[in-house]
């Protein structure tokens, strides 16, 4: 038994040694540890919320108190068919979501100018399962909304590196 749990401690000094970090997780510069989201709409607030309560980052309760201010402009959501079974039926769908954002700092200064920002995403529409195609619908779409916060972080911090 004591050589297992040695092992255990091992293993999980070996992965903090080696810059093991979660999933997801985001290592942000000094500059961005007070984050503002201006706009979106609500499922991409609570991913952005979950995101940085995940990696411990605060985020300012107005754009004010923050030291970088993400605005998001234009948002917009669809869903296409991409093609039928011969019953008339769609056999795959389209997801896209698209918006455009900028960051200014605590000052209104622009930091990053207005930029696009173009997420899409496939799925089959199997007719066998209908009721597990909404919930593969949703979590596609709460897929898409992280990516979109990722990317906009990612940018947002090689903005605030240089």
């Amino acid at each position: 038994m004591p050589i297992k749990k040695s092992v255990i401690v091992l293993i999980a000094l070996l992965l903090s040694a080696c810059g093991y970090h979660l999933r997801g997780a985001f290592e942000l510069p000094a500059g961005m540890k007070n984050i503002f989201l201006d706009g979106g709409s609500a499922p991409l607030q609570i991913q952005f919320k979950k995101a940085m309560d995940f990696s411990s980052i605060p985020i300012a309760v107005s754009a004010e108190t923050a030291s970088i201010v993400i605005r998001i402009f234009d948002e917009n959501s669809q869903r296409r068919v991409l093609s039928l079974a011969s019953t008339g039926v769609a056999n795959d769908f389209e997801l896209g979501y698209q918006f455009e954002y900028e960051i200014v700092d605590s000052k209104d200064n622009i930091l990053m100018a207005r930029q696009p920002l173009d997420i899409k995403r496939e799925y089959y529409n199997d007719q066998s399962a209908v009721i597990a195609k909404e919930s593969e619908e949703l979590i596609i779409k709460n897929e898409m909304y992280l990516q979109a916060v990722r990317t906009i972080v990612n940018r947002a911090r090689s903005v605030i590196d240089k």
